[in-house]
């Protein structure tokens, strides 16, 4: 059985959960990293007896609509998957079951899922350092119990996740810029999985190709890209609502 990590990632974090979470699963073989310049991406070629485990960003509640449609150009051949939410603390809202959704209709049979928690993409304060050691062994043990009942061979029964159906409206988030700290470098134009950002002129973001995936702050060596006196805004809104710490969660049929 091949093991095959499948990542829409922006800032890392949603990355970082996979590969702990594939660990306790046991070698990944493949690793696809669906942010990046469609040119870029080597898909996976996938046999019906292996394993993907797919993990993707939650934004708003929702699943980034890049991701989807670039998870829709992978195919399936009919293998099981795991699918993964990870969010920044406050909630997964209807993530999870729209990525059942989407991965049963790309022709994965989803055997398993699993929330998450990864530092706050745009609110850095919120999930600070997480997936930290406690999740990196929780992630672990669900890996080892998802590795358990791949091994038998009884056929994937329907089960229920949290969520529903219809999804919540999608709400972006703000369009980043930058501000005047920015050197013309390009990384973030580089990094951009959209192109939103032009190379020749990366002080702005075109907000009809932005997806608010804040790939392009995680990368500015200057730390001049963001989301302006926004973010202040969002931070009080977020503050009582990712003020708990919320914990993983693994299910299985």
């Amino acid at each position: 059985m091949t093991i095959h990590q499948i990542t829409f990632s922006p800032t890392g974090g949603t990355r970082r959960v996979s590969e702990l979470l594939c660990a306790g699963i046991g070698t990944t073989d493949t690793a696809t990293e669906l942010c990046s310049w469609e040119d870029d991406i080597a898909y996976p070629d996938i046999a019906a007896d292996d394993l993907a485990v797919i993990s993707m960003p939650v934004f708003a509640g929702r699943v980034p609509m890049l991701a989807v449609e670039r998870l829709k150009r992978v195919s399936a051949h009919g293998a099981r998957c795991v699918i993964v939410a990870v969010y920044g603390n406050r909630a997964y809202d209807d993530a999870l079951v729209e990525m059942q959704d989407i991965a049963t209709a790309a022709g994965f049979r989803v055997m398993a899922a699993v929330t998450a928690i990864a530092e706050h993409s745009v609110c850095r304060q919120f999930a600070a350092g997480r997936p930290d050691a406690s999740d990196a062994a929780q992630l672990g043990e669900f890996g080892a119990a998802i590795l358990a009942r791949a091994a038998l061979s009884a056929p994937i029964p329907e089960f229920t996740l949290p969520g529903h159906r219809p999804y919540r409206e999608y709400s972006p988030c703000a369009v980043p810029e930058a501000d005047d700290r920015c050197q013309g470098c390009g990384a973030c134009a580089a990094q951009c999985p959209t192109r939103a950002i032009a190379p020749d002129h990366p002080q702005t973001t075109d907000p009809a190709l932005c997806i608010s995936c804040m790939r392009c702050v995680q990368v500015c060596p200057v730390h001049a890209r963001g989301i302006g006196q926004r973010l202040s805004m969002l931070a009080a809104h977020l503050e009582p609502l990712c003020r708990e710490r919320q914990e993983n969660s693994l299910y299985l049929p």
